[in-house]
């Protein structure tokens, strides 16, 4: 290897980390945006609205791609969607109803360290020895979370653990059935799909508001394009210059920047059992992917 070419990969390696974590960032501050948008927005309208323009935003530069898909390829892509459109849904109603953000952004964030096990309940899958060290961290932390007076678990923390159960469940599918469709395509496709879900649940059991002010549109508006769009464009893009495990390590700290935000932004604080939850729940995401933690650690 020649000494330009060495020093070439460390600034490759070191821009898809850099892009990365901006991904991690983009994901946390669009938990503010929609809490925001959810001041006046229906929960249901709000995230089927963002996430359909989204998707069709998505799908002008992943237009050539959506043409040569297959039959089978579109419904995979759709299935899927559908699934993740009812996990953003529970999503979407829990942020609705939440005291804690960042809270919340740990809760939804057990998705990671319950794919091992819905993978092996389903399909019989083996697990590792570190998913079953991160499991019982993950549910103690959990349960701590629930624990402020009893055992007196609130709405949106139930609705953000079923949104995590049905995201493991979303991301195994995608990877056993869509695993060879573009990923901007099945990007476009897939938010496409969330957004129908989610209207048509909307559409029958909310009341649409009569007239948008300007502050929905702007809410909306960043939603779409920062918080969605932009966010996953990136997001494709860097894991396309990065091996999957090493961009798994970098996505975990998105519920620590929403922690983060939500302090600055909205105020919040946590009791010290809600602080020691979050923080086993984070612990059990390293565990969870200590294999590619260490790897990372030896790289950098």
């Amino acid at each position: 290897m020649s000494h330009s070419t060495s020093l070439h990969k460390p600034l490759n390696l070191f821009k898809t980390d850099l892009l990365l974590l901006l991904v991690t960032v983009l994901a946390a501050i669009s938990w503010m945006f929609s809490k925001e948008a959810l001041a006046e927005f229906p929960p249901l309208l709000f995230i089927g609205t963002r996430f359909l323009l989204a998707g069709l935003l998505l799908a002008i530069p992943g237009f050539k791609p959506l043409t040569r898909l297959t039959k089978k390829q579109w419904k995979a892509s759709a299935g899927v969607g559908v699934l993740f459109g009812a996990a953003m849904s529970f999503w979407i109603i829990g942020l609705f109803s939440a005291k804690h953000l960042g809270e919340g952004s740990f809760i939804t964030s057990l998705s990671v360290v319950l794919v091992p096990l819905v993978s092996w309940l389903l399909f019989r899958d083996s697990i590792s020895r570190s998913n079953w060290v991160a499991l019982p961290l993950a549910f103690t932390g959990l349960g701590l979370l629930s624990l402020q007076h009893g055992f007196q678990p609130e709405p949106s923390q139930l609705f953000f653990f079923i949104s995590a159960l049905l995201l493991s469940l979303t991301f195994i599918l995608n990877g056993r059935a869509a695993s060879h469709v573009p990923a901007l395509a099945l990007s476009a496709i897939q938010l496409s799909i969330v957004g129908i879900v989610a209207l048509s649940l909307s559409a029958a059991t909310e009341t649409w508001p009569d007239h948008w002010t300007g502050n929905m549109w702007w809410w909306l508006g960043l939603s779409i394009t920062v918080g969605t769009a932009a966010r996953f464009f990136i997001q494709t893009y860097a894991q396309g210059m990065s091996s999957p495990s090493h961009a798994a390590v970098i996505m975990i700290i998105e519920p620590v920047w929403t922690s983060l935000f939500a302090a600055a932004w909205f105020d919040e604080r946590m009791g010290p059992s809600q602080l020691l939850g979050c923080t086993l729940i984070f612990t059990a995401l390293v565990v969870n992917r200590w294999n590619a933690v260490r790897k990372w650690l030896k790289r950098s």
